[in-house]
């Protein structure tokens, strides 16, 4: 999976699946920009990609603002000229409540960053991708709102993936015709720290009840995937190895979504 010469644009890329990514992009020969919200944890990430010997450079930025991600991707045109990959990978859990407990501003804060982000970075790089000639992109989506519907109370998270996985559906016949490929990636349960930030409040009411004795992770007993499972195949799905590959999701899950 040679990424030599291309340069790739990783949101999220502070921690997780996203910084797992741009690890192992640049590991592959790319260049890599990596943007996050958080400025101290993007400067960390650049540092370790170019201690690897890798190229990087540090965005900060919010994907669900306009003006925000407008800069960044000029940034990037700035320094490498062109644009080959985008991974959409920045998002959140936000507040997983019953229906008549999450409020309006709740819904629309998930609805910001995990869908309007992703509409946001495909926006502002897509004419650079076409401008390259082609490239692909790959939105990072969830077994939640594809495949699995049994995580209570996390509807707005459910909404925003399954419209995650439409919008790629939809765009790979659209970009289709300018070279570019996208598809999506649908993790299931990966040891990241974003189940940190989840608010989770009243979910027993939202709750259907059901016992995997031996763990609802076929493959591994139960035990969540790592970062790295997911980036290995967002990293194929960036190479010329998936040239005829796209609208297609990936559940990265161990079999977790076929159980549940």
């Amino acid at each position: 999976m040679d990424l030599t010469g291309k340069v790739v644009l990783v949101t999220g890329a502070g921690s997780g699946i996203g910084k797992a990514t741009a690890m192992m992009m640049a590991a592959s020969g790319a260049k890599v920009a990596v943007l996050s919200r958080t400025q101290s944890e993007i400067l960390k990430a650049q540092e370790e990609i170019e201690g690897g010997g890798g190229q990087a450079m540090a965005l900060t930025a919010d994907v669900s603002q306009d003006a925000d991600m407008k800069r960044a991707v000029e940034q990037v045109i700035a320094r490498w000229g062109r644009l080959d990959c985008v991974i959409a990978n920045a998002g959140i859990n936000g507040v997983w409540a019953p229906i008549d407990d999450l409020q309006p501003d709740e819904w629309d804060k998930t609805i910001a960053v995990n869908l309007r982000g992703t509409y946001l970075t495909i926006h502002h790089t897509v004419p650079h991708l076409k401008a390259a000639g082609g490239g692909s992109i790959v939105v990072v989506s969830s077994i939640n709102g594809t495949r699995t519907f049994t995580t209570a109370g996390a509807t707005a998270y459910s909404a925003t993936k399954a419209a995650q996985l439409a919008m790629v559906q939809q765009l790979a016949l659209e970009l289709g015709k300018s070279g570019i490929r996208i598809n999506a990636v649908c993790p299931g349960l990966i040891a990241t720290n974003i189940p940190d930030s989840t608010i989770k409040r009243n979910q027993d009411v939202a709750r259907i009840p059901v016992v995997w004795p031996e763990g609802d992770i076929p493959i591994t007993g139960g035990l969540p995937g790592a970062s790295e499972d997911v980036a290995s195949a967002i990293v194929f799905l960036s190479s010329d190895l998936a040239r005829h590959i796209t609208g297609t999701p990936v559940w990265i899950d161990g079999g977790q979504s076929l159980l549940r």
